[in-house]
This record gives C-alpha cells, sequence and structure tokens, in this order.
C-alpha cells in the first residue's frame, strides 16, 4: 500500500479484539476517514439509501456527496447513532448497498474500514491493505464481560453467536472464510495488546512497506 495515494485500510476482527477502537485510533493517526456498521446504517437510514437510490441522487446532483459527506461527520461525532427513517431491504439489496456506500466513501478518499465485510469489498482495490484482528477466548470473553458488563457464560454465548454470524455472513457471498490468513496483509493478535499498541502496530507496517 502506499500511503501517499489514497488507500483503504479495512480492519477485520473477532468480537472482543477492540477492533473498532483500533481502527478509529488508526484513522486518527493517519488523518483520514472512519467507518464502520454504524455510520453506513445512519447513512443508510437517514438517506433512504438503496442501489437505485444512490444512482438517482448521483443523477440529479453531482454535489450530492456534500450532504451525505456532512451527515456523515455528525455520525462520527455523536454518541447517538440518528435514524430519520426506515429503510426495509432483504439481505443481497442490504449487502449490495452497503458495498456501494463504502465504495463511493472510498473514492472520495482515503478511509479505515472496520468490519462490513471490507476485505471482500475492496479486494481488487488498487491501493489497499486488509488487516485481521484476533484474540485466545478468554481475553474475548475478558473484554466483552468487561466493556458490556455481563457475565461469562453471557459473554461467551454473545462470541458464538457473533462469530457464527459473520462466518455465515461472508460465506453466503463468498467462497471463503474470514478466518482464511489469505484474505489478509497483515494478522494480529490482540491478546497482550492495548488498542494503541496495535494501532502502532499496523502504523509501523504500513511506514516499513509503504511504496
Amino acid at each position: 500500500m502506499n500511503k501517499n495515494e489514497k488507500f483503504v485500510i479495512t480492519i477485520n476482527r473477532e468480537v472482543g479484539t477492540g477492533g473498532r477502537t483500533v481502527g478509529r485510533k488508526l484513522a486518527e493517526k493517519l488523518g483520514v476517514k472512519y467507518c464502520d456498521k454504524a455510520i453506513v446504517e445512519g447513512l443508510t437510514h437517514k438517506f433512504s439509501l438503496t442501489i437505485e437510490r444512490i444512482e438517482e441522487i448521483k443523477a440529479q446532483k453531482k454535489s450530492w456527496w456534500n450532504d451525505i459527506n456532512n451527515y456523515y461527520n455528525t455520525l462520527v461525532n455523536s454518541t447517538h447513532q440518528p435514524m430519520e427513517a426506515e429503510v426495509k431491504l432483504d439481505n443481497q439489496s442490504l449487502f449490495e448497498t452497503e458495498k456501494r456506500i463504502l465504495e463511493e466513501v472510498a473514492e472520495q478518499s482515503s478511509c479505515v474500514v472496520a468490519g462490513r465485510t471490507g476485505f471482500m469489498v475492496f479486494r481488487e482495490w488498487p491501493n489497499h491493505l486488509n488487516i485481521f484482528l484476533q484474540a485466545s477466548m478468554p481475553h474475548r470473553i475478558e473484554r466483552i464481560m468487561s466493556r458490556q458488563n455481563v457475565s461469562e457464560q453471557e459473554a461467551r454465548d454473545i462470541i458464538e453467536k457473533m462469530d457464527t454470524s459473520r462466518e455465515t455472513y461472508i460465506k453466503k457471498y463468498e467462497d471463503t472464510s474470514r478466518y482464511d490468513t489469505r484474505n489478509y496483509d497483515l494478522v494480529i493478535s490482540t491478546d497482550d495488546l492495548s488498542e494503541d499498541d496495535a494501532a502502532e502496530i499496523i502504523m509501523d507496517f504500513i511506514n516499513r512497506t509503504s511504496k
């Protein structure tokens, strides 16, 4: 990846590894946009976005991104995620819409994308870096217990449910597994790392490998 040109960094992670926080910190260090599930869903609902609607808006108003970008900034800087319009899409349409939103974000400027099947969406992107964060089960359980104030069994149930759901989602659209390390340029275990440590490791990797 060349950090001196427009780029996309995807952070895919196991639940309980601090991936979203690492993504935010990395985006801050690089001075670029950050995008995750909450932001994509916020944009989808605010603008009632579907594939057809995105194309319609672009055709009607060349500066349509300014409106979306302004709202994007309110989502990033707010602890609340307002949903001003209800959008009901089937899974396939939702996947395609979220994919198009991410592509629009990336076409506008460099960004860090956490989750949202980023490694699949940007697999053929000309200047990208795919990262996967993993951790041992005890570490993940402890983190979720602390962050969500739940019992050990509840944390374990959350992990098992999310792991199964995410893997099923990936396999529905691609003939691969999110655990296949060949999908990534860098794999990091966060067992003994803080979110700041992980972000620093990624920054070091970028600086060492940037063209």
